[in-house]
């Protein structure tokens, strides 16, 4: 069994990181999804997929995968480089585009 280490990216509907601090541990798919020709589900017969746990920090899910005898993939989270905007700069002469309806 491999499980993957990794910190969630922050989804597109939000504006804030919630639920990013944590640190995941997932299994890796064994067998792929299947769609159900009649009605269009999708399914596995992997019950693993359905586990995910959270943890505090990185050394804590790598912990508990080297405690129970599991492979690991670390994935380690990319730099955030936050955009500084001024609510000037909307309004600011010389703006590439307008801000008129």
């Amino acid at each position: 069994m491999v499980v993957r280490i990794y910190k969630p990216a922050k989804t597109a509907m939000q504006s804030g990181r919630a639920r990013t601090m944590e640190w995941v541990v997932e299994y890796e798919p064994e067998s792929p999804r299947e769609v159900e020709p009649l009605m269009g589900w999708t399914s596995s017969a992997d019950m693993h997929s359905q586990v995910r746990l959270e943890f505090a920090s990185k050394e804590d899910a790598i912990a508990y995968a080297e405690r129970h005898g599991l492979a690991y993939r670390l994935i380690d989270p990319k730099d955030r480089k936050p955009v500084r905007k001024s609510y000037a700069d909307n309004f600011k002469f010389g703006r590439i585009g307008s801000w008129t309806h």
